[in-house]
Order: C-alpha cells, then sequence, then structure tokens
C-alpha cells in the first residue's frame, strides 16, 4: 500500500472517530419524541473530498474524485418540511469579491463609501478589523492585544505602557467586540472587545479609532462571551469560562469540585474590575436584555469535569440568568468575599444568597452544552442554542422575575438543525441561526416558534447553505432596539476548496448574504477570505461613527505636549538623561541632527505639525526598536537607551511626499569617555 493511500486511511479514520463521538452525543440529547427528532438526523463531517451530501458519509481517494466532490457539495440545497422552499441561491455566487448579484447593491463604485462599519474580532492576531459594508473592503485593522508596526502601537511609551500594566502578554485572542450603547442604539464612543486567551477587556476609542484602556480581569484566566449592560453602557460584561481555585495560589489544585467560573462587571469609564459572581459550571456566551436588569449566560460542563467525556456526559446543562441589581445590592450589603481587591459574590446553586425568592442568578436547564446568548431586538426574548441539540431555547425575559420555576420562562424551542451556535435578528420577527455541523444558516419566525410545540421544525422558513461550518453570524445592527436588516454574514470557520491553495493552514471565509426585508429568501452574494480566525463583527450605520481626521491636541493637553519647530532641540534632565523634542512636516524633521551621550536615557518626543489629513510621519530607529507612526496634530513619545556610541539615521516610514525619501534626522551618539 502506497503511503497516500495509508495517509488517506488514517484521515479517513480519525474523521469516522470524531463523527461517531458527536453522533453518540447528539443522540442523548433529550427525548427524541419531545424535539421531534428523525431517525436520519446524523452528523457528518464537512471536509471536502470526504462527502457528497451532508447525511451519507462518501469517500472519494483519487484527485478528480475530491474535486467533483467539493463542486457537487458546493450547490447542494436542503428540503424543508411542509412544501417550504429553500433559497434558489445554492452555494452562492462565484466566490469572487464582486458577487453574482450587483442587483443587491453589494458593489460599491471607486470613490463612493459603504453605508456601514463592521467591526470585526481578529482572533489570535489580537486586533479589530474595520470592513465596510456591503462592499466587504477592508478599511483599517486596530490594534488591540498586538504590537503593530504600521501603527507604531506598542512601540510608543502610552501603549507599551497600557499593553505591559495589563499582563505584559505577547499575545491576545480577541473574540466578541461590542459597540457602547445609549438608550439602547450605538453611540459611536467606544467598542469594547475581550481577550479569551489572558482574560481581559479592551476599550477602543472611536474618535481616533485607538485603543486607549485595557484591564487584566482579576481572579480569572479566559474571558470568553463579552457585552454591554443595554440600555446605556453601565458595564462590560465578561465570562470567565475557564474553572479554577479562587484564589488560585496553589490550593485546591487536586480538587477540581472547588474550582469556579466568575462572571465580572468592568466600569466602562474607569476600567476597573467593580464585582465578580463564582457559579457552577464554565460560563460561555453573554448578552443582556434591554431594561439593564438581566444579563444571561450560556454554560456548558454542568458536571464540572475536567476532560471532554465527563463535561459531555449530561444531556441538560444550565444556561444562567443573573440579576444585575440584585448583585449590586449584594455588594452594596456587604455580602461577598475580597479576592485580589475585588468583591465576589456567591452565586453558585448552594449559596444562601440563591435560596429565597428574590435570587441573585437563576439557573435554567437547558439542552445541550449550549454554546450562545442572544437577545432579540425587541428584548422579549433570549435565544440560547444547542450546540449539540438541535434546537434554540427561547426565554421570556419578562417571565423571569415572576415564575417560581425558571424553567417556566422557557417559551419556546424550535428545532431548527445541527450544530446550531449563533442567532440574529433582522428587526421584522425573523430570526437566523448558524447551524455548524450542517453548514447552513436557518431563517425561522420567532413568533411561530413561541405558539408551537417544543421541538416543533415548523417555524424554520428558509435554510441558505454556506461554506463552511459557521459559527457567528451577525445581520445590521441586530444587537440594536432597532436592526437595519437588508444584509447577514456568515462567519464561516473551514474555506477549503473556496480559495487558491495557500497551504495547510486556509483562511476563514467571511460570506455576504443579502435577506433583504426578511420577506425574501436569503442569497449569498460574495465569499471574502478571512485571516485566521475572526469570532464575531458587530455593524454600526455611518451616521453614527464620527471619527476625527485629525487630532485634537486638547485631547492630550497636560500629558505630552506639541512640539513646533520653533521650540524642537535637545533638553538634559539628568546626569544620564535627556528629553528630545521635534517636529515633523513634510519633508522634514524639527532638527537635522541631535547630539546625546552613550548611556543616555533618551525620551524622543515628536509632533506632526501638519493639519492635513491623511499625512502621517514615521519615526524610525531601527539600531534602537524605535518605529512611531504620528498623525496630523497628534504627539507621540518613546523612551530608549544610547547604548553605543556611533551615528543613527532617523528615516520616515510613511510615504508622505516626493521628498520623502530625503526626510531625514541624525542621532549622533558620542563616546561617554
Amino acid at each position: 500500500m502506497s503511503n497516500d493511500a495509508n495517509d488517506s486511511s488514517d484521515a479517513e479514520s480519525l474523521v469516522e472517530e470524531h463523527e461517531q463521538r458527536i453522533n453518540d452525543l447528539v443522540a442523548d440529547v433529550d427525548d427524541p419524541a419531545e424535539l421531534g427528532a428523525d431517525e436520519d438526523d446524523g452528523f457528518s463531517m464537512q471536509l471536502a473530498g470526504l462527502e457528497l451530501d451532508r447525511r451519507d458519509f462518501m469517500k472519494a481517494g483519487a484527485a478528480t474524485g475530491l474535486a467533483s466532490a467539493a463542486g457537487a457539495f458546493a450547490g447542494c440545497q436542503t428540503a424543508l418540511p411542509d412544501g417550504k422552499t429553500p433559497s434558489d441561491s445554492g452555494g452562492g455566487g462565484d466566490g469572487g469579491s464582486q458577487g453574482a448579484s450587483a442587483s443587491h447593491g453589494h458593489f460599491v463604485p471607486p470613490g463612493e463609501k459603504d453605508e456601514y462599519y463592521g467591526f470585526w474580532s481578529g482572533g489570535h492576531s489580537g486586533e479589530i478589523r474595520v470592513i465596510g459594508i456591503p462592499s466587504m473592503r477592508e478599511l483599517q485593522r486596530i490594534p488591540v492585544f498586538n504590537t503593530e508596526p504600521a501603527r507604531g502601537y506598542g512601540f510608543d511609551d502610552q501603549s507599551s505602557e497600557m499593553l505591559e500594566q495589563a499582563g505584559d502578554y505577547t499575545w491576545g485572542d480577541n473574540h466578541h467586540p461590542n459597540l457602547s450603547e445609549t438608550d439602547g442604539d450605538y453611540d459611536g464612543e467606544y467598542l469594547y472587545v475581550n481577550d479569551k486567551a489572558n482574560g481581559r477587556i479592551a476599550r477602543v476609542n472611536l474618535k481616533y479609532f485607538e485603543t486607549d484602556a485595557i484591564v487584566d480581569v482579576p481572579n480569572v484566566q479566559c474571558i470568553h462571551g463579552t457585552t454591554v449592560l443595554s440600555p446605556d453602557t453601565k458595564y462590560v460584561l465578561g465570562n470567565g469560562e475557564f474553572r479554577a481555585p479562587l484564589p488560585n495560589d496553589g490550593r485546591d489544585v487536586n480538587n477540581p469540585e472547588e474550582y469556579t467560573a466568575l462572571f465580572s462587571a468592568v466600569d466602562p469609564e474607569s476600567m476597573e474590575t467593580a464585582w465578580q459572581v463564582k457559579v457552577d459550571g464554565n460560563l460561555d456566551i453573554v448578552d443582556t436584555g434591554k431594561e439593564g436588569r438581566w444579563a444571561i449566560s450560556s454554560c456548558y460542563n454542568s458536571e464540572e469535569a475536567t476532560e471532554i467525556q465527563g463535561m459531555t456526559r449530561d444531556d441538560r446543562d444550565y444556561a444562567k440568568v443573573f440579576d444585575i441589581p440584585a448583585i449590586e445590592q449584594a455588594v452594596e450589603n456587604g455580602n461577598y468575599e475580597e479576592v485580589n481587591g475585588v468583591p465576589v459574590v456567591d452565586g453558585t446553586r448552594e449559596s444562601d444568597l440563591n435560596s429565597g425568592d428574590e435570587p441573585l442568578v437563576r439557573y435554567i436547564s437547558t439542552p445541550k452544552s449550549p454554546h450562545c446568548v442572544e437577545v432579540g431586538p425587541d428584548g422579549k426574548y433570549a435565544f440560547i442554542a444547542g450546540k449539540l441539540s438541535p434546537t434554540v431555547t427561547m426565554l421570556d425575559l419578562d417571565k423571569i422575575g415572576e415564575v417560581d420555576d425558571p424553567a417556566d420562562a422557557v417559551a419556546g424551542r424550535p428545532k431548527v438543525g445541527l450544530g446550531p451556535l449563533h442567532t440574529t435578528f433582522d428587526g421584522n420577527g425573523h430570526a437566523y441561526t448558524s447551524l455548524f455541523i450542517d453548514s447552513q444558516v436557518a431563517k425561522w419566525d420567532i413568533e411561530e416558534a413561541a405558539n408551537a410545540e417544543l421541538g416543533s421544525s415548523d417555524p424554520v422558513i428558509e435554510k441558505q447553505d454556506v461554506h463552511y461550518n459557521p459559527g457567528h453570524i451577525q445581520a445590521l445592527e441586530a444587537m440594536t432596539t432597532d436592526p437595519d436588516g437588508e444584509w447577514l454574514i456568515s462567519l464561516n470557520k473551514l474555506s477549503k476548496d473556496r480559495f487558491l491553495p495557500v497551504g495547510p493552514i486556509h483562511p476563514d471565509n467571511d460570506q455576504l448574504i443579502h435577506i433583504g426585508d426578511g420577506e425574501k429568501e436569503m442569497e449569498i452574494v460574495a465569499d471574502h477570505p478571512a485571516y485566521p480566525e475572526p469570532h464575531d463583527c458587530v455593524f454600526a450605520h455611518r451616521d453614527k461613527i464620527n471619527p476625527a481626521t485629525t487630532w485634537d491636541k486638547a485631547d492630550y493637553e497636560g500629558e505630552k505636549p506639541f512640539v513646533t519647530a520653533e521650540n524642537s532641540g535637545v533638553e538634559r534632565t539628568g546626569e544620564n538623561s535627556v528629553h528630545v523634542k521635534a517636529s515633523s512636516k513634510r519633508s522634514e524633521y524639527g532638527m537635522y541632527d541631535f547630539t546625546v551621550q552613550e548611556g543616555d536615557e533618551v525620551r524622543l518626543t515628536v509632533t506632526n505639525v501638519e493639519g492635513v489629513r491623511d499625512i502621517i510621519h514615521g519615526v524610525a530607529i531601527p539600531e534602537h526598536d524605535v518605529n512611531l507612526a504620528v498623525a496630523p496634530q497628534d504627539t507621540r513619545e518613546v523612551t530608549f537607551t544610547a547604548d553605543d556610541p556611533g551615528v543613527y539615521w532617523i528615516y520616515c516610514t510613511y510615504f508622505c511626499s516626493a521628498l520623502h525619501l530625503e526626510m531625514r534626522s541624525r542621532m549622533i551618539v558620542e563616546p561617554s569617555e
């Protein structure tokens, strides 16, 4: 047998093993009759060349077979019950950036601007990506948990100190961007995003599209779900996903039953942790109602195991509903323990604070390993997708505080398909749920689901194939009280056969789907490869975002000087320290050269005195790892040590004028003896 044949056999064996595990887990969920489960609702790995149909796992070994299988799958459709028809758009377009349907206004001509800002989490890159909608053109990247030479982020004193004080990690994994709100609508002031890897939450100032604060949340290793408390951004809320001892100082390391997960509230102005609530199980995604009272979190591993078999043993987990005013009252009353400077309230199921008629945390049984929570635009329902159940559980938020048994607040549980992960809304009574295993988006009627029997698939209107395995999906302004509809983005984890091959690590695939006013069929109009691994995105109409085109020096007055050509110069501030101040403009710095002594600590302050938008001046001293990007009317500072005597050229890294290459200065470091 050839090596290729052996490799193919091994690959198929691994796929079959994983497929069987998922089938076993799905089979354990609830009573099949209650959920209306079909006998043929099995799982099939969506691997190009290993399937022709998501129900029949077929293998093709030859290269021609692989290509034909991928092509056959690209156009597949799924029949719906009761004669409902899926979209006839099939696999969607030609895979190109222009898409298949310019009639929907997807194409934005040169010189014209997009209608919406899209803010994508950058995943492992630690950045936020700004993308125009509907063109899907990338407009900017905002470094958050990463250093970025093009922006000078992590190289100037201010941003490097911010990163250092927030844990001094070398990377971040951002997942869930959220825009600040006033009266339930985006106010254009800030964007907040979490770092799953290191338990941090950051704030991006949307006046300058620049990160201005990061908090390393105490007592947690991982912040996964993050949201703002509607309607007025009272808190930024973060789910601590990983259970650990509290405090995690070496105690109880071998006693997992003593581990806990933490729900954290961060003050959006001070960016300090206000309080935390410890709970049972692992927290996942979080969203809030529209009235400022309820925060709802999905939870998996209610078994509180430490390995996968134990984590997926039971067919039910618990969604958690946090009563924010009740938690605040508990903190005010002193009903907490302080751990590493933060009040920690006991919200576990056995807590005395959960024993009365007004528990701090309501635990609601939901199937199985639920992954997400999204609250609809009218604030009536919270939608919790089952991940290992084919259903979405709807909680009536008006009933949560009234019923004796929180389970009585379950208003509906439509069966939407295999692997539901996330739900979004068009504002016209429809929900859209991503189906990771089925590689589809399911569109369904919210009120019909509330009136149908639990487990009914009748509310499902339409399904659209996507490529492949969608995670988050977002419709325009779906997280506000007044969504815009029109467009939906499916953030697909796999792209396999959709783009030119670029080695074993493939891009993700963000697909633009036209949904109109919700009355039309869904239609994929464009594929867009995405560098791994964006998790989520959020959209705001361009009228709600008002970024500055040049800096307002009043915003840093008293913190940094504004240096002109006239006050450029060198000031000795100590025996071994100097302050070098220089202006920059096309095509010269305020000093052609300056002299310091070997061993001096040099504080270099540079102001871009230009008043013209889009004229950036760089300041690079490569041998000293200096790399600044200074926007018009901005001032940036960096501190370094001039260790070695010599001549060190300073040059502009941004092509700013016809004399860009001549824009130079010299740092002369004289020997100390």
